[in-house]
């Protein structure tokens, strides 16, 4: 596997990169009920579970990887599975900024995003981390 050291992004960066998202990002309030479903059930304020509001996300911005795979019961109960394994890992980074990023951090990353690669697809996993985690893992 080949690394490629990329700068870390600074706030400012960040800043930039989510005002363009806002401007140019059309299916925006999916993300936004997605985001405040996801903060609701995490906090016990809804009886919508994480998974059915993750599953909202996937299901509105990732429908091309949709498109030839069915979101069936098998493919949630894969979800829930995969969840269910790294729940633990992937709440470490919730409370984190992706400032605070470590070398120590790197194989615990990929092991993560290769799971939910394995499930989701590679976009479905970016996006999914990005909400279960999104000061560290930024789209």
């Amino acid at each position: 596997m080949i690394f490629i050291r990329m700068p870390v992004p600074t706030q400012q960066d960040l800043k930039l990169a989510q005002e363009a998202f806002l401007e140019n990002e059309p299916r925006d309030l999916f993300y936004r009920v997605a985001t405040e479903l996801i903060r609701l059930s995490i906090e016990g304020k809804t009886q919508i579970t994480l998974l059915e509001a993750l599953s909202v996300l996937l299901q509105t911005w990732n429908r091309q990887y949709y498109q030839y795979r069915r979101f069936d019961n098998q493919h949630y109960t894969d979800i829930c599975n995969l969840f269910e394994r790294l729940s633990r890992s992937v709440f470490r980074f919730r409370e984190r900024s992706i400032l605070s990023l470590a070398k120590d951090d790197l194989s615990n990353i990929l092991e993560i995003f290769n799971e939910f690669e394995r499930v989701l697809g590679p976009v479905g996993a970016s996006k999914s981390l990005h909400l279960l985690a999104p000061d560290f893992f930024p789209l």
